[in-house]
């Protein structure tokens, strides 16, 4: 039997129904996709010392949070393309907060993008059987190419030993829980679009969501410091963030070539 022919099979026998409200008819309907196209400021409640300037595509409260969790911990793997576009938007956002700021960063041939996946641990990987980052990196990177940015996915950092489960620890306490745990990969290559040994313009974090802000500070460290960074910003962009309440701007955001403003 065809490929093709699997999912319009698999939809009779399994209608498929929106993961973030239920409704019949696709995986993610217009109304829950369109909160994920609403890109802002990610800013932990805390803002930690060391976040990197970072977008989210939308806010990790309502039907968002069953459309992540879907993804994530249920194995809906159809779900990479729609959560891979919101990541997309959030990257395009910091991008070009990137091109208005300070540092005016400006991508081009032999200048790519590097996404950069938050690494998951083994024991998250074991449980869930796949890299759901990596997933929503490939994804991301298919979605900017396509709209012509050079940019290329790069898994420059990784995860060793154990860490506590982070549920019900401060930021502070998950940033001395995830100390020495995310390290750089020691690999030869350089990544870029076309050709090696290219010097990329801007180092993207990525992940799914930002909540205390621990995790991506901790690894915008350690990426900072890796020597295929060389002297590119550090920023991050993610599916969704925690709202906040209202869109503010931080006071103190960190290292940094320019501040996200509101989007």
């Amino acid at each position: 039997m065809g490929t093709g022919l699997v999912a319009p099979l698999a939809d009779l026998v399994l209608p498929r129904a929106c993961a973030g409200c239920g409704r019949p008819g696709r995986v993610l309907c217009p109304r829950c996709a369109a909160l994920l196209a609403d890109p802002r400021p990610a800013q932990p409640r805390r803002h930690p010392t060391g976040f990197p300037p970072t977008v989210a595509a939308g806010g990790y409260a309502g039907s968002v949070r069953p459309v992540v969790n879907a993804f994530k911990e249920r194995g809906q793997a159809d779900l990479a393309a729609p959560l891979g576009t919101a990541l997309a938007l959030a990257v395009s956002a910091v991008l070009r907060a990137a091109r208005d700021g300070p540092g005016g960063v400006r991508p081009g041939p032999g200048r790519p993008v590097l996404l950069v996946p938050v690494p998951s641990t083994r024991a998250a990987l074991r449980e869930r059987g796949r890299d759901h980052v990596g997933e929503l990196t490939a994804a991301a990177v298919r979605e900017l190419r396509d709209a012509g940015l050079p940019v290329a996915a790069a898994p420059l950092l990784a995860r060793r030993g154990r860490v506590r489960d982070s549920a019900g620890l401060s930021a502070d306490e998950r940033r001395a829980n995830l100390a020495g745990s995310v390290v750089p990969v020691a690999r030869g290559r350089r990544y870029g679009p076309g050709r090696d040994g290219v010097r990329p313009a801007l180092l993207v974090l990525v992940d799914d969501v930002v909540t205390t802000g621990a995790t991506l500070t901790v690894a915008a460290g350690v990426l900072a410091g890796h020597r295929h960074a060389r002297d590119a910003p550090v920023v991050g962009a993610v599916v969704a963030a925690t709202p906040l309440g209202r869109r503010a701007v931080p006071t103190d955001p960190g290292p940094g070539v320019f501040t996200v403003r509101d989007l």
